[in-house]
């Protein structure tokens, strides 16, 4: 169906007729005698159905990306749909715009200005519905990246905002939770967001209950990670949490990918300087 299409800016060559076999791993995941099919689990209980991803401008593409393959193997194991949901259903882009930061509403860059590289690098990826248009959800995600930034995310605000009631869960990555936070629906929750950004993020809503070191938080169905990679690390800790832990293991084994486990685990709180609160 149209809402588990996600179009990516990369070419590929055409596969030969060896590339075009199936994959060993792929097979054997689907023949995992732990994995669960449909939405229902061995308590009979209900899981989430239907997904959606914020995406805007200047997003941080493995903040999208990084939770999504996780989930796209999740999906294999139980029925599952995604909307990616932005302002229109234009193609939008990783890459920065120039000036955005300066025009009236955007959040000022702090420390002093670094030129840019005269680079035409990034991905695009297809909304399929728009902030008007898209279905009940039960599970939002909501990246960071630099245009969280920009005065346009207040579109993206307005629609967590509307829409926080309804879900089951709400999962940020990185600035994301500044998102979040401006819709005032992280007030008197426990959260946290990337380190580099610290101080600049929490200074948008002091009504939240910032944590200072931390891979990641959980508050009751809002579950909030540190900087890009971080989200990766909370994607795995959720599935654990709602889909049991010999299943995140699978998935994360079929990733070659070890999670973090442990949410207090932040090098990077240290690194880069920021203060607690």
């Amino acid at each position: 169906m149209i809402r588990n299409r996600i179009a990516v800016s990369i070419l590929f060559k055409r596969p030969t007729a060896a590339a075009s076999a199936p994959f060993h791993c792929l097979r054997s995941f689907s023949q995992s005698p732990t994995i669960m099919s449909r939405n229902g689990d061995r308590d009979g209980g209900k899981k989430p159905l239907n997904f959606g991803i914020v995406v805007f401008p200047a997003f941080q593409a493995l903040d999208v990306f990084g939770p999504l393959d996780a989930l796209n193997l999740l999906s294999r194991s139980y029925e599952m749909n995604l909307s990616v949901i932005a302002e229109t259903l234009d193609p939008v882009s990783t890459k920065q715009i120039p000036g955005a930061q300066q025009q009236p509403g955007a959040i000022p860059a702090t420390g002093p200005a670094v030129p840019a590289a005269n680079s035409d690098f990034g991905q695009t990826i297809l909304p399929t519905h728009t902030f008007k248009t898209a279905p009940p959800l039960d599970v939002l995600i909501v990246p960071g990246g630099q245009g969280t930034r920009y005065a346009g995310i207040r579109a993206s605000i307005d629609f967590i905002k509307e829409r926080f009631p309804e879900l089951h869960y709400l999962i940020t990555v990185c600035t994301g939770a500044g998102v979040a936070a401006r819709a005032g629906v992280l007030d008197g929750k426990r959260a946290t967001t990337n380190k580099l950004s610290w101080e600049q993020t929490i200074a948008l809503r002091p009504e939240v209950n910032w944590v200072h070191k931390a891979r990641w938080v959980e508050d009751g169905n809002v579950w909030t990670s540190s900087g890009i990679s971080a989200g990766i690390d909370v994607t795995f800790a959720w599935i654990a949490a709602v889909y049991g832990k010999d299943l995140a293991k699978n998935i994360a084994d079929r990733m070659e990918y070890t999670p973090v486990e442990d949410s207090s685990w932040d090098p990077f709180a240290d690194r880069w300087g920021s203060k607690k609160t």
